[in-house]
């Protein structure tokens, strides 16, 4: 059990799934995870909770890391397409898959910086060696979470980095591909033909 929450690291570790506002709060988080659970499976368990599961408003979807795969309410990026944002340079994009990476690069910084400003201001998060019973360790990402999102909610908040100076990951991996779902891969594909649509009109004026 114990190798389970080390996974890649030489300390122990959680995996934390949570969702994230445009206003950088939590609104949705799930601790407690070995470090070596993949996401598609802590997304699974958040998905299956009877009380106090994650739950998609209807009609909308939430933009996930490629790890997550395509499914009903969940929307990766492109894989094998340019994602990160100091890839293209000088160099525009080229199709509309690219133009989707590039934008839902954009959007997803957001979760960086809201992540980036909790573990700078709870540094007990970062704590290779942790005091406390695991239990209670859980609890704490929990709480930290939650003054996190009081602490945002007051304003200013000189812990949060700003938009360039972080570059989210696209974070793919095989096992997610053969669960992409063809109805939400059909509507990305929909979104980025418009984007690029709307893009060649505007630029062709």
């Amino acid at each position: 059990m114990e190798l389970a929450f080390r996974g890649r690291k030489s300390f122990a570790t959680q995996n934390v799934m949570a969702a994230v506002d445009f206003d950088m709060k939590f609104t949705y988080v799930l601790a407690g995870w070995e470090g070596t659970a993949h996401d598609a499976v802590v997304l699974a368990d958040a998905l299956e909770r009877e009380n106090g599961g994650l739950r998609v408003p209807e009609g909308k979807f939430y933009l996930v890391d490629a790890g997550y795969g395509s499914k009903p309410g969940f929307m990766p990026p492109f894989r094998g397409v340019r994602y990160h944002l100091n890839e293209w340079g000088n160099n525009p994009v080229q199709n509309e898959k690219e133009l989707f990476n590039l934008r839902h690069s954009s959007l997803r910084v957001t979760v960086e910086r809201a992540f980036g400003s909790l573990n700078r201001r709870f540094k007990v998060l970062d704590d290779a060696t942790p005091f406390f019973p695991y239990l209670t360790q859980v609890d704490i990402v929990i709480v930290c979470c939650i003054l996190h999102n009081w602490v945002v909610s007051q304003g200013t908040d000189c812990f949060i980095l700003p938009e360039n100076t972080l570059i989210p990951s696209p974070h793919t991996s095989a096992s997610a591909q053969s669960n992409d779902h063809r109805l939400m891969v059909e509507k990305r594909q929909l979104i980025a033909e418009r984007m690029w649509q709307d893009r060649q009109n505007h630029y062709g004026h």
